[in-house]
């Protein structure tokens, strides 16, 4: 799957509203993609506030969490859903297989919460259709 970046700030509120997830080193927000794509295809925002330090700490957080994201997204993304990565104060202290294996159980639970969103209203639909 092609991971795509997200630029735009309503993208990242738009996130913010829909789904999250909080482990130790990291947050998920996920929302399903306004344009769906045709192609197969997710989009991902990455967020470091300034409570974490300054600029290089940020930087390094937001670098971490690009790589991790690289080995997980193309396995376990979902087409069409928008994910934002949000930087704790531990993301940096973190081993990174354990910061890899924290981001692909987050990816993998807000998965689940997004197809049974979807199964539900799918249900309430032919509910309605009757």
């Amino acid at each position: 799957m092609k991971v795509l970046t997200l630029k735009k700030r309503k993208d990242f509120i738009r996130a913010a509203k829909g789904f999250k997830i909080v482990t130790n080193g990291l947050v998920l927000q996920a929302a399903l993609s306004l344009p769906a794509p045709s192609e197969n295809c997710c989009f991902v925002g990455y967020t470091a506030t300034k409570k974490l330090g300054k600029a290089c700490l940020r930087n390094y957080t937001k670098r971490r969490l690009r790589s991790a994201v690289q080995l997980i997204l193309p396995e376990n993304g979902i087409s069409g859903v928008d994910y934002v990565f949000i930087g704790r104060h531990n993301t940096t202290t973190l081993n990174f297989a354990y910061l890899v294996k924290k981001m692909r159980e987050a990816v993998i639970q807000i998965n689940n919460q997004i197809r049974e969103r979807e199964n539900h209203n799918d249900q309430k639909n032919d509910d309605c259709s009757d």
